[in-house]
């Protein structure tokens, strides 16, 4: 064959080599033949990439480039240096390949439309590594090839995040989808400082990422038989949360977040661990949200505790999809994708609450149910017809918890019991969030009632401040007053020391409530909260002493 004259790489330094990247892909962990292997593969799409990301070169000069090393990289007799040294170790051929696609669209794609169209790009820019990781281990597998994936596509959108301002700046290129930046006003608006609306953009695509990193956690078991890759994987997925973590904890475009020596030293130590396990991570998912249910959660013990853990996180993580910063039709299709974790679990927290669900009987419909629940929450502006429909909205997202906690606790004959106390608690969360809700254009009172109050439908905020809003509160509030009523008198009938978790979240949740009754529903309307006091109560009770 014919090939371009040298030079063909791109002018200048390399972007980055094996010692400087964010992750490791070729570390002293792997066997000495088969880090060179490695080594070859990562020389050759390392050029590529630079080609890519040059900010000297023109798209079409790029693209050249890019040929030239694709058809070096289908002749086995090329004389071009990296694509024949991959051959003579017989190494990646095919997923080098993929990942060239990848940097033909770099050369000329500069935004992209939506999480899909991100996803699909990380599936050849970075999804190749791991499997061809895999594959020079001789460990691939189904499982495998899926750990893999959601740990690359991680890896890469976490790369993406971290370097925005820069890749805005030098190439010109930006991977937060366009739809997302528009909920801050658009690309210039979302650079911005200041802007409070970026934050919640960046915490809705790191949960994204999470959830890979979930994904991915199982890799270092599926690959034990290889143990130097299994300790590689421990040490990627574990330098992978800890910049998560950082990017969580600081804003990205006001300076770069990085990781330290101190990270990298830590997660060496670390790598013959096989890592946290999955209840290990969910329980810090229940720690880190720091809600009151957690309070009850703890009269729990063994697999009751681990089971209920499992379905607030599958709860949490559900609700915060619903109540992200991202577009519309992306939460929906992440709620689908929940729905298919349902039948088929793939990460950390599905596969808790799979194991929940065996060990204590839990329906599926019930889960399901919570889903159609947050599909409801998911709309850009949120009205509920009739009392009917709010009636079917509590039922989905809080009679669904109650139904499958009386299981957990031990007490499947309260199930009943458990779907009324979960009306009440919904209405109470309702009325406790009226003007929060209305910040997003969500309104759970019903239309029916509003229009008796002679209350028209129009933006949120003012009809939630409206004169004779505060009425119709007041009437949803006897209901919830009658619900705490009716749970109490009710409670006897059942095993008192089963439904002890369900005593300390009923009585947290009543203190509330009596904090709102007395504050009134005119006016200003401020989030009740419990005292430390209060706080130090529920957890007093939950360890056996009984209000």
């Amino acid at each position: 064959m014919t090939e371009a004259a040298p030079p063909l790489a791109a002018p200048g330094a390399p972007n980055r080599d094996h010692d400087t990247e964010n992750f490791p892909t070729a570390s002293l962990i792997l066997a000495r033949p088969v880090r060179g292997k490695v080594m070859a593969f990562y020389r050759f799409v390392r050029m590529a990439d630079d080609i890519a990301d040059s900010a000297e070169l023109d798209p079409y000069e790029k693209l050249r480039r890019l040929d030239v090393m694709g058809e070096a990289l289908a002749d086995p007799a090329t004389s071009f240096p990296e694509a024949a040294r991959m051959h003579a170790l017989d190494v990646g051929a095919a997923e080098a390949a993929l990942m060239l696609e990848a940097f033909r669209q770099d050369s000329l794609k500069a935004r992209y439309t939506d999480w899909a169209d991100l996803e699909a790009y990380c599936a050849r820019s970075a999804d190749p590594v791991g499997r061809m990781l895999l594959r020079v281990h001789g460990v691939a597998s189904e499982a495998g090839h899926a750990a893999s994936d959601g740990l690359c596509t991680a890896l890469q959108i976490l790369n993406h995040l971290q370097d925005l301002v820069e890749d805005r700046q030098k190439i010109g290129r930006v991977y937060m989808p366009e739809s997302w930046m528009a909920l801050a006003g658009g690309e210039e608006a979302f650079f911005t400082p200041g802007n409070p609306r970026r934050r919640e953009i960046l915490d809705a695509a790191l949960d994204r990422v999470e959830e890979q990193l979930d994904r991915a956690q199982n890799l270092p078991r599926l690959v034990a038989a290889a143990w130097r890759l299994a300790w590689q994987s421990s040490m990627t997925i574990a330098l992978a949360r800890r910049l998560l973590e950082k990017l969580r904890a600081a804003d990205p475009v006001l300076g770069r977040v990085a990781l330290t020596k101190g990270d990298f030293a830590r997660a060496l130590a670390a790598a013959p661990l096989p890592g946290p396990h999955d209840p290990d991570l969910v329980a810090g998912r229940v720690n880190r949200a720091a809600s009151s249910f957690a309070r009850g959660m703890r009269a729990l013990r063994g697999e009751r505790r681990r089971s209920l853990w499992a379905v607030y996180a599958f709860c949490r993580s559900v609700d915060d999809i619903a109540d992200g910063a991202m577009p519309e039709a992306e939460k929906r299709r992440f709620l689908a994708d929940w729905r298919g974790k349902l039948e088929r679990p793939d990460c950390v927290l599905s596969r808790e609450l799979a194991l929940a669900c065996r060990a204590f009987d839990l329906p599926l419909p019930e889960c399901e149910a919570m889903i159609a629940g947050m599909e409801t929450d998911a709309a850009d502006r949120l009205r509920i017809a009739d009392e009917a429909g709010l009636d079917l909205y509590c039922r989905q997202v809080a009679g669904s918890v109650g139904a499958l906690a009386v299981r957990i606790f031990g007490a499947p004959e309260a199930e009943q019991w458990g779907l009324r106390l979960g009306h009440t608690f919904q209405l109470t969360n309702i009325l406790r969030d009226v003007d929060e809700d209305a910040q997003r254009e969500r309104v759970y009172i019903p239309l029916s009632l509003l229009r008796e109050a002679g209350i028209e439908d129009g933006p949120a905020t003012g009809i939630v401040q409206h004169p004779r809003f505060a009425a119709i509160c007041a009437g949803l509030a006897e209901q919830a007053k009658a619900g705490f009523a009716r749970a109490e008198a009710e409670m006897g009938h059942y095993n008192q020391t089963a439904l002890l978790p369900a005593r300390v979240m009923m009585w947290g949740y009543h203190n509330l409530f009596r904090q709102m009754l007395a504050r009134g529903w005119q006016g200003a309307r401020p989030r009740p909260r419990l005292s430390k006091r209060e706080k130090l109560h529920m957890a007093t009770m939950a360890l056996g002493w009984r209000a």
